[in-house]
């Protein structure tokens, strides 16, 4: 090739090709499946103590014998630790009930807060929504399990405030989950 002969460019691809792909693409975008979180109930102090320690152990033993890659008793011990861990968090997910809650479809959720507006004065203090009547409509609308509006306004109203919270936390905070990133290749 001589010096002043332009260079090669690749072939583009063509405009069938180009849509094919797009039209895979897409279909893998309506496919996705929504954001879920999961809330463990389990009473039992114990197990849940029992499961934090064996998690606390086997990370140190993973880590040890991390730093120390020639040393077979610490390779050992983090394969004991780990062992000690998934029995402790089969017991405690045996002695647990889970509640599982679904991203709602920006739709739904817009429409959904709409139907719940503030008063004037929680308007005032920044509500975008009524906070008495709202969080139950949303826990029963991202309910995976079929909890009713009702069986969740009765849960928000026996339950500890801090298990309260975790309750709302839970299906409030899917809806917030976001699973792209902007400007990563």
């Amino acid at each position: 090739m001589s010096r002043n002969a332009p260079a090669k460019r690749p072939p583009s691809p063509s405009s069938d090709s180009v849509e094919g792909a797009w039209v895979a693409k897409m279909e893998r975008l309506r496919r996705r499946a929504r954001p879920q979180n999961k809330l463990r109930i389990c009473d039992d102090d114990q197990l849940r103590q029992r499961f934090e320690d064996a998690e606390q152990a086997a990370r140190r033993a993973r880590f040890l014998a991390e730093a120390n890659p020639d040393d077979e008793r610490a390779a050992r011990s983090a394969g004991e630790a780990a062992a000690v861990l998934e029995a402790a968090r089969a017991a405690l997910d045996d002695a647990s009930d889970f509640l599982t809650f679904l991203a709602l479809p920006r739709p739904v959720l817009e429409e959904l807060i709409a139907q719940h507006p503030p008063t004037e004065q929680q308007a005032e203090e920044g509500s975008v929504f009524n906070p008495d009547t709202f969080p139950s409509a949303l826990i029963a609308a991202a309910s995976f399990d079929g909890m009713s509006q009702d069986e969740a306004a009765e849960l928000l109203a026996t339950w500890s405030a801090p298990d309260a919270g975790l309750l709302w936390e839970a299906a409030w905070s899917v809806q917030q989950e976001s699973r792209v990133e902007l400007g990563k290749g």
